[in-house]
């Protein structure tokens, strides 16, 4: 980029990826706040994971928030359920699309196959599957057309139906998708956003030579990164205490730390990453003042939450606080909430 680099401290790039992520203020209700909080997409695998990132990030989410008819699911990044802004959904889907290969072959075929199925019609993914007499998951390759939506409710099977091509190069739509990376999650390179979107490598690098001219080269405590030009300012403002409680859910944009330094530089303490990045189902993240300062997890109307300091009286009772506001659609009465 034939700059110096721009040198940065750990709290710089928490605080530029707190505010860019709506984590230390919450947005206003409504379509255009949604769309912000979903920028690069919230995880959905966990069933309603989405519900509480958009709890989170925007004033009065619901239960069902995940639900407005500006939101869609699709099969995202990796193949994981997600939910983005309808507008967006080329982004996340045919954004991810491969150049050439067997692959992209297989995704074209499926998704021509499956709207010649559909004609129109939502159908079990399962019955899909049977009807073309490939395996359900298999479908998942037709997203990266960009022609493929679901509707999951987490204890069934999701449904699918075709939408119209989008009017997108995929090429575009794959500096775009890494454009909504960078935004969100950076600092960072190509290499992360490989591993992010669940892409090739040699893809990553090459949309990243393409976005030259709209990055600036940063130093940050992980190494050597780029940023999008738009979003220095606001990188190199000046670190301000962070205060607010928020109960991120597994897989949250903030925490989701797809690369060993990633997840250094969310938890200094190298005994503590065992704890929120588990072999197995990865529990939510507690953000205290601006730092993950424990964990939490749920079983019906009781939640748990870990912490990993001594909070203040004040803290504790903002923990309880944000964890009793949480939009849980299966729980009657008032949650419990243990603070350990």
């Amino acid at each position: 980029m034939g700059r110096t680099p721009l040198e940065v401290t750990r709290p710089q790039v928490l605080d530029f990826r707190r505010r860019a992520g709506a984590l230390d203020r919450r947005l206003a209700p409504g379509p255009r706040s949604l769309r912000a909080a979903a920028w690069a997409g919230l995880q959905d695998s966990m069933p309603r994971a989405a519900a509480l990132s958009l709890h989170a990030r925007v004033e009065g989410a619901k239960p069902s928030t995940w639900e407005d008819p500006s939101l869609v699911q699709v099969w995202g990044p990796r193949y994981h359920v997600y939910v983005v802004a309808a507008r967006d959904l080329p982004v996340f889907t045919l954004g991810r699309l491969p150049d050439a290969g067997r692959t992209r072959e297989t995704a074209e075929e499926l998704a021509a196959r499956l709207h010649a199925l559909l004609g129109g019609r939502r159908m079990p993914y399962g019955d899909a599957g049977d009807a073309l007499g490939v395996n359900p998951n298999a479908l998942r390759y037709a997203a990266l057309t960009g022609t493929l939506a679901i509707r999951w409710e987490g204890a069934r099977q999701p449904a699918v139906w075709t939408v119209p091509p989008a009017g997108i190069d995929p090429a575009e739509a794959t500096r775009e998708l890494a454009r909504r990376f960078l935004h969100v999650f950076g600092p960072s390179g190509p290499a992360a956003f490989a591993r992010w979107a669940g892409i090739a490598a040699r893809k990553a690098a090459t949309v990243f030579r393409e976005l030259e001219g709209e990055l600036v080269p940063v130093r940050t405590p992980s190494g050597d990164a780029c940023l999008l030009a738009r979003d220095e300012a606001a990188l190199r403002e000046p670190s301000a205490p962070a205060t607010g409680v928020r109960l991120l859910p597994s897989g949250d944009a903030y925490t989701l730390g797809v690369t060993s330094e990633e997840r250094a530089l969310l938890v200094p303490a190298a005994a503590r990453r065992g704890d929120l990045w588990t072999p197995r189902v990865w529990p939510g993240a507690l953000l205290v003042a601006g730092e993950v300062a424990g964990t939490w997890r749920r079983a019906g109307r009781a939640v748990t939450v870990t912490t990993w300091r001594r909070l203040s009286r004040g803290e504790r009772e903002a923990v309880v606080a944000e964890a009793e506001s949480l939009p849980l659609p299966d729980v009657s009465g008032r949650i419990a909430v243990d603070v350990r």
